[in-house]
């Protein structure tokens, strides 16, 4: 469990590290665009273009999170059947040894009952013997 819990905390940095990779990148491009010294039509393409790209990127980012998040959502569906079924097995078999339990509490009352028959016969010979 621990190897998936650190695979788990992989991916969130690898996430966070993703997201501060395009926001710094965004505000590094956008500084600059806006310190370089271009006129104000070059500047607006500038902005444009890197907006567009900064568009590219998103669409990238979203696709790649779709398909994590497709593989985090079969993964878990995954581990859940694995549980349940490992939870049914327990029960089963709780169930098989509470049956086995009840079978030899029933054999030992059988013991006990027969042999206190039995000392009954015993006790009951030996007073017609003496009687």
């Amino acid at each position: 469990m621990s190897e998936e819990k650190q695979r788990t905390e992989e991916n969130i940095n690898s996430k966070d590290f993703m997201i501060g990779t395009l926001i710094g990148g965004i505000v590094g491009a956008s500084v600059a665009l806006l310190f370089a010294p271009k006129s104000g039509k070059e500047l607006r393409h500038d902005i444009n273009t890197g907006a567009q790209q900064v568009r590219e990127r998103a669409d990238e980012w979203k696709d790649v999170a779709y398909e994590k998040g497709t593989e985090f959502q079969e993964r878990f569906y995954e581990t859940k059947e694995q549980l349940q079924d490992k939870v049914n097995e327990l029960k089963d078999q709780a169930l098989n040894e509470g049956e086995d339990v009840a079978q030899d509490i029933a054999d030992a009352i059988e013991e006990a009952t027969e042999e206190l028959e039995r000392q009954e016969a015993n006790e009951l010979y030996e007073r017609s013997q003496q009687g």
